[in-house]
């Protein structure tokens, strides 16, 4: 079995979820012995595809014209665009109409969890959707006290300073004004937000919120490798207001690295996901902020911190690769393309 995973745009994505996704897919295919092309114009039996924009629907048409199964990753729902980029309400019929031609021209939509398949089942595209994780590489994450001292060190920590850290673009949707307003109640605490959008594309209201900000909040921007493997190893916490995801990989990311981890109560987030078993659920700032006391007090211990890495390695990409590989299979059987 070949398959071809195509990513249009791949580069101007490579900071974002559905980029860390199409890395994931590689790793995890390849720890399945599924052989995998990034190029179009390759020979391959199936095709995976993670964008819905025309150049992808184009090439989508020309695959189904060649007799070869498309699968339509739903990293997007129309949810989850709301609250993102600046003037997302003008933006987002353009939006759903690429989001609903793309979903439509699919044999297959895979999406990362059972609520995201719960959304995308109820659009009525009368597209079969299965959910499979977009995992998490669980050897990636081993710990390293060197990580950890080349982040303390990067920031100018001293030892024993706390810090709390964000990921995500700083949107609203991704709950950066909860984030900061949750910092101001602990100003002897540091709070790092990763993560980085160009102003053009940045709703005013989190511009100015960045202007404003606690003096104890710090924006590095994108951060990645070791630096950001470091900052989750140390962290208090990892604080994720977000109020909508399809799944969240900082969140995996979070648990595989024994982070305490603190949630909003996001659809995505459960089942998988309980308040008191693998993390600490918010619905608001004041939540938010009562499960930062509660990790002060050492009421995150260790039954906590291992039930979210068995809930993170649960995810493990070798898992993936072979969900995948099953779906794979399943659907080129079904479309008379099995070898």
């Amino acid at each position: 079995m070949k398959v071809l995973l195509y990513t249009q745009g791949q580069s101007t994505l490579s900071k974002s979820g559905i980029g860390r996704a199409l890395l994931h897919q590689m790793k995890a295919l390849e720890s399945a012995g599924v052989e995998v092309t990034l190029d179009p114009q390759d020979a391959f039996d199936l095709a995976h595809v993670n964008t819905i924009w025309a150049g992808t629907r184009s090439l989508v048409r020309k695959l189904k014209k060649r007799g070869i199964p498309v699968i339509v990753h739903g990293h997007s729902t129309y949810e989850d665009f709301r609250e993102s980029f600046r003037l997302w309400k003008l933006i987002e019929p353009w939006f759903d109409l690429n989001l609903r031609k793309a979903y439509s021209l699919a044999d297959l939509i895979v999406t990362p969890t059972p609520y995201s398949k719960k959304l995308i089942d109820s659009y009525g595209f009368g597209v079969d959707v299965v959910a499979v994780s977009n995992g998490i590489d669980m050897a990636d994450y081993a710990p390293s006290s060197e990580r950890q001292a080349a982040f303390r060190a990067a920031f100018g920590l001293k030892e024993g300073d706390k810090y709390v850290i964000g990921v995500g673009f700083p949107f609203v949707r991704k709950g950066i004004l909860e984030f900061f307003e949750t910092a101001r109640s602990f100003p002897d605490i540091k709070f790092f937000w990763f993560g980085s959008l160009q102003k053009i594309a940045t709703q005013l209201k989190v511009l100015r919120a960045i202007r404003k900000r606690p003096e104890n909040v710090i924006m590095p921007g994108y951060v990645k490798g070791d630096l950001i493997k470091g900052a989750y190893e140390g962290a208090l916490a990892m604080l994720f207001p977000s109020h909508e995801e399809t799944e969240g990989i900082v969140v995996l990311e979070a648990l595989a690295s024994r982070c305490p981890l603190i949630v909003s109560e996001a659809g995505a987030f459960s089942p998988w996901l309980v308040d008191g078993v693998n993390c600490l659920k918010g619905k608001d700032v004041e939540g938010y902020r009562a499960a930062i006391l509660k990790i002060l007090a050492g009421k995150y211990g260790e039954k906590m911190l291992d039930a979210g890495y068995e809930t993170a390695a649960e995810r493990d990409l070798p898992r993936i690769g072979e969900e995948l590989k099953a779906v794979y299979s399943s659907l080129l059987e079904k479309k008379g393309k099995a070898r």
